[in-house]
């Protein structure tokens, strides 16, 4: 296992090459949770996420003859775009195995930075046999990304930059998916102000470390899926369920509902975007996972590199769900100025249309009616609960969707 001096040493080796990312006091949630809630910034990190630190630390301890021979990574987007920035500083060959569902923002991501990209299998643990397979046949040299105590120590820099820059912290919560981050990173706190409480959050479709951490022994899952990517791990490495028994207090779950929340909450409040797996720990305070009251509480957001397609999808979801947005199906009858009487009603109650369907073609509709598809943009539960009654005092069917 690491030590303290093992992340100092890192920290060394990262000077002048990643960002010191900002911490800064998160007003709204603090009051919220009646805590003291600080943000640690990784999600602005060079490449996006915190994977840097620790495959920069890997390759920059790795001999000239083992950079010669390349390297090889399987890796949810995370970690390869770490290894490849890493790999062309050092000017070494990368090849990248990720799963074939990966955002294509972080196989864009790779191929930035010059590395070899090839999509392989359904989740991480696929695409990590695939690399391992490369590694056999072409005798490169493999970077776990998270089994592998350079890249641990490098991962534990992020505790130091927290504790160096914040006084009296009572609990850190950290996202688990193979556990690198929180183990790299507990090390460091436990030895240096052992009375923090170190909390590790995994999501809900991908929560084989919260199973073996409460059992005390590996417990694979059978299949993960969450929208929090990073940390979609579906077996547990010894190793590292050693080091998360050896380190963490407790871990909690946190819903892929709970995560989108988060995300949302991120990007309107604090103007950050932030992808799934970095908003765990913010998702776990917005829903009361742990006890935090008048305690000082510091989550990082691990990383920012999420798909456009899914935030758009969090977006439209999360408008939906805090009634700022509608969406209806309402039958009329398929003649002249039917739809001018409805869209009448919207504007007598100040809900604007933001988006109009019309079927008349369904089966299911009787002959002489027709389907209207609207999408409203509203102003919260009363005013969608106005339209509603509205709707029905005219006479109107319909659904919400």
């Amino acid at each position: 296992m690491i030590n303290i001096q093992d992340i100092q040493e890192a920290k060394q080796r990262l000077n002048g090459i990643i960002t010191d990312t900002p911490i800064a006091y998160a007003p709204i949630l603090s009051k919220n949770a009646q805590a003291d809630i600080y943000l640690k910034k990784e999600n602005l990190q060079l490449t996006g996420s915190f994977k840097l630190r620790g495959a920069f630390n890997k390759i920059a301890k790795l001999s000239k003859e083992e950079r010669d021979r390349g390297v090889v990574a399987a890796s949810a987007g995370n970690h390869a775009q770490g290894l490849a920035f890493s790999a062309k500083h050092f000017k070494c060959d990368a090849t990248i195995v990720m799963p074939e569902a990966t955002p294509l923002l972080k196989v864009n991501g790779v191929k930035r930075y010059g590395a070899n990209v090839v999509l392989h299998g359904s989740n991480y643990d696929e695409a990590y046999q695939y690399a391992q397979d490369l590694v056999t046949k072409e005798h490169k040299i493999f970077v776990h990304p998270f089994a592998d105590d350079d890249v641990i120590a490098g991962q534990g820099t992020l505790a130091l930059e927290i504790l160096e820059n914040i006084d009296n912290i009572d609990v850190v919560i950290v996202p688990i998916g193979g556990g690198g981050l929180i183990s790299g990173m507990a090390t460091a706190i436990k030895h240096i102000k052992p009375s923090v409480k170190v909390i590790g959050v995994v999501a809900s479709g991908a929560k084989a470390m919260k199973n073996s951490f409460e059992s005390k022994k590996q417990l694979n899952s059978k299949s993960v899926r969450t929208i929090a990517d990073g940390i979609a791990v579906r077996d547990v490495t010894p190793k590292m369920l050693d080091y998360v028994l050896d380190l963490v207090d407790e871990v909690i779950e946190v819903d892929d509902t709970e995560i989108a929340a988060a995300i949302l909450f991120l990007l309107e409040q604090h103007k950050l975007v932030v992808e799934g797996a970095g908003a765990t720990g913010v998702a776990a305070v917005m829903h009361n996972k742990i006890d935090m009251n008048g305690k000082k509480i510091v989550l990082p957001l691990s990383g920012g590199n999420i798909d456009v397609t899914m935030l758009a999808q969090i977006i439209q979801k999360g408008l939906v769900k805090s009634a700022r947005k509608m969406n209806l199906v309402v039958t009329l009858i398929d003649k002249p100025g039917s739809l001018k009487t409805l869209t009448n009603i919207f504007e007598q109650i100040s809900a604007n249309i933001i988006q109009i369907d019309f079927d008349r073609n369904s089966v299911a509709l009787a002959f002489g009616d027709a389907n209207v598809t609207i999408a409203l943009e509203t102003k919260g539960e009363e005013h969608q609960e106005s339209i509603r009654s509205e709707l029905s005092k005219a006479g109107y069917k319909f659904t919400e969707v």
